[in-house]
């Protein structure tokens, strides 16, 4: 599917609004995963509803990326996302996930994001000793029922 949006200031949404007509023809429900296409440059994402509006959130690196000026008329491509969302454990997250079966269990229902969340929190520790502690925080919020 193809629409032209405006890029909207990062004070009133961070992103793009999508038709109506555009979410129901892609088939997906009203909120779907899609692969997103603007300027040359695509990421995954899904359609959010806020407001009673559907808006494609748009980070300051995708923005960068696709050379995207705030109150610029762009055109976007927009396809549903039928690929699954895989989300690459560190080896060592994932062996410590594999010797605890409640906490393997809780991350394996985790959506996409929340997978990425963890995955990012350990990858970003730059002392050994931080990144055993975030390993084992994530541990222990999966062993809580909120997960």
């Amino acid at each position: 599917m193809r629409f032209r949006s405006t890029v909207e200031p990062p004070e009133k949404m961070k992103g793009l609004e999508v038709p109506a007509e555009v979410v129901e023809a892609l088939g997906g429900g009203a909120r779907p995963p899609v692969v997103i296409t603007v300027g040359g440059h695509s990421w995954r994402s899904r359609v959010a509803i806020m407001r009673g509006r559907h808006l494609l959130g748009l980070s300051k690196a995708n923005r960068e990326a696709a050379a995207l000026e705030v109150g610029a008329e762009v055109e976007v491509d927009l396809v549903l996302d039928t690929e699954p969302r895989v989300i690459v454990e560190p080896e060592d997250l994932a062996r410590a996930l594999d010797a605890d079966a409640g906490a393997r269990a809780a991350y394996d229902a985790l959506p996409p994001g929340r997978k990425r969340r963890h995955v990012l929190d350990v990858e970003g520790a730059k002392q050994p000793a931080t990144r055993a502690r975030r390993i084992e925080k994530t541990l222990a919020e999966l062993r809580t029922p909120a997960g």
